[in-house]
């Protein structure tokens, strides 16, 4: 993967002016940074974390028993490598529960279709949904469609999902999977089901959340696999007749609250221990596959990057902070949860960083701190430079996925960009399994994140600036 990334000049770098960016960090310091960049290029730790979380545990679906044993798990072995605090903060959420799905064409060529559950859909009830599809190339063009034109009617969106290396197709897909049920039923609709958002030919389907309007009404949703998408679509070039039977036993009891928890670990500062650079991913996990690439890539390396920090012999002079965010498939609950805990108020997160995307090797920075904190961050970028990483200069970055709440509510962040042209193939599948985490990008991409919370928690710079 790296080679093919440099052959096509992906891997480019920018040029970090030396007038630009003094140096920050001193001589010991320097030492330092570079020790913990090989320490990291060598651990197995990353992938040994891993493989214990989706062994010991697998899937972590928000209130099931999985959901329950990550957090013990995490506590533990947050405890075991080094951290001086551990704690966690009570999330609540709904529970849902995914059940049995059965999916076919009745005519006018019977088909059987490998469908999925979108997270929170209803049930359709025991005897099902048939009904006649109705087509749309778009979610755009089911938002256009004419209300009531889709009574009784099953609609099905057939997007296709674009690969690119920075994921940057998920955003033009994703919206027919988390408000095209809504839209649907208030056109008349009695069920939806879409392409998976997938850039995969799998024979698999892809499963993710939706969203219903409060007090609007709820109809059953399901993805299909994109190879049966492509045949559904080849019946509806034979045919405008094409009728569908859908089946989900899915549902979610209200009154029965899912108790999870955000788990939280520090190394606490030697000389500013209220000043915290955090570093985040999420615990939980969908329940197919075991959630080794969403979000366990994330987990085994925020840990492993406070371990080897914590091997030296002076901790940094800020505290570090590790958040495992709870419930984020469902609708960042953890994160939204954090924020709400702090009144909003994040005074004392100096900096963050998230990971919640991709398998393969870092190859960009992007931020999003204060003007005269640049040189600093772009002497940071100096570290990188041998690892193939370049700044992008917009300087506008959010961190990712559950602290994205946190950037908002004024933390300076920092992005960091793997390569993700991979990443929607295992996305949300029975796909996401060890097997497909990248030993040698985990190994890379760790060691960023490790030389990244050592210089910003030693380097004592005001990022908000």
């Amino acid at each position: 993967m790296f080679n093919n990334l440099l052959k096509i000049g992906l891997f480019s770098i920018a040029f970090i002016s030396t007038a630009a960016s003094a140096d920050v960090l001193n001589a010991n310091e320097k030492k330092q940074i570079m020790a913990l960049k090989e320490t990291a290029l060598t651990s197995e730790l990353s992938y040994n974390l891993i493989e214990s979380l989706t062994t010991e545990v697998g899937h972590r679906l928000v209130g099931s028993e999985g959901d329950k044993k990550s957090i013990t798990w995490a506590v533990n072995k947050m405890k075991a490598l080094g951290f001086d605090k551990v704690w966690t903060e009570d999330v609540t959420a709904t529970y849902w529960h995914r059940g049995e799905v059965e999916a076919k064409v009745i005519a006018p060529y019977p088909h059987k279709v490998v469908a999925i559950a979108l997270g929170g859909s209803v049930g359709t009830g025991d005897k099902g949904v048939k009904g006649k599809i109705a087509h749309f190339n778009t979610f755009k063009d089911l938002e256009a469609a004419a209300d009531n034109s889709l009574n009784g009617k099953v609609v099905f969106i057939s997007y296709r999902m674009e690969r690119h290396i920075d994921g940057k197709g998920y955003g033009p897909a994703v919206a027919a999977r988390k408000n095209g049920a809504a839209v649907a039923a208030k056109k008349g609709a009695s069920a939806i089901i879409i392409r998976s958002i997938g850039t995969d030919n799998n024979r698999l389907a892809h499963t993710g959340s939706v969203r219903y309007d409060e007090g609007g009404k709820a109809i059953p949703a399901a993805s299909i696999s994109n190879p049966d998408a492509d045949m559904l679509l080849n019946q509806l070039k034979r045919s405008d007749d094409v009728e569908f039977y859908l089946k989900l036993t899915s549902h979610s009891d209200p009154k029965v609250v899912a108790k999870t928890a955000n788990v939280i670990g520090e190394l606490t500062g030697s000389e500013f221990p209220d000043e915290y650079v955090t570093l985040g991913a999420h615990l939980d996990s969908w329940d197919v596959g075991t959630g080794a690439v969403d979000d366990g890539i994330g987990v085994g390396m925020m840990m492993a990057t406070v371990h080897h920090i914590a091997q030296l012999p002076v901790k940094p002079k800020r505290s570090i902070r590790v958040i495992l965010f709870a419930a984020e498939e469902i609708g960042l609950v953890g994160a939204k949860t954090y924020v709400e805990k702090r009144n909003g108020d994040m005074a004392g997160h100096v900096i963050g960083a998230e990971w919640d995307f991709g398998v393969g090797p870092i190859y960009e920075m992007k931020t999003g701190v204060g003007k005269k904190s640049l040189p600093a961050l772009y002497d940071f970028a100096k570290y990188l430079k041998p690892l193939g990483v370049s700044v992008n200069k917009t300087n506008t970055a959010k961190a990712q996925s559950d602290m994205s709440l946190m950037s908002q509510a004024g933390m300076p962040s920092v992005n960091f960009a793997p390569d993700g042209s991979l990443y929607f193939d295992y996305h949300h599948t029975e796909n996401d399994t060890l097997d497909k985490v990248d030993a040698k990008a985990l190994k890379h991409n760790t060691a960023i994140y490790t030389m990244f919370a050592y210089f910003t928690a030693q380097s004592g710079v005001d990022f908000s600036q």
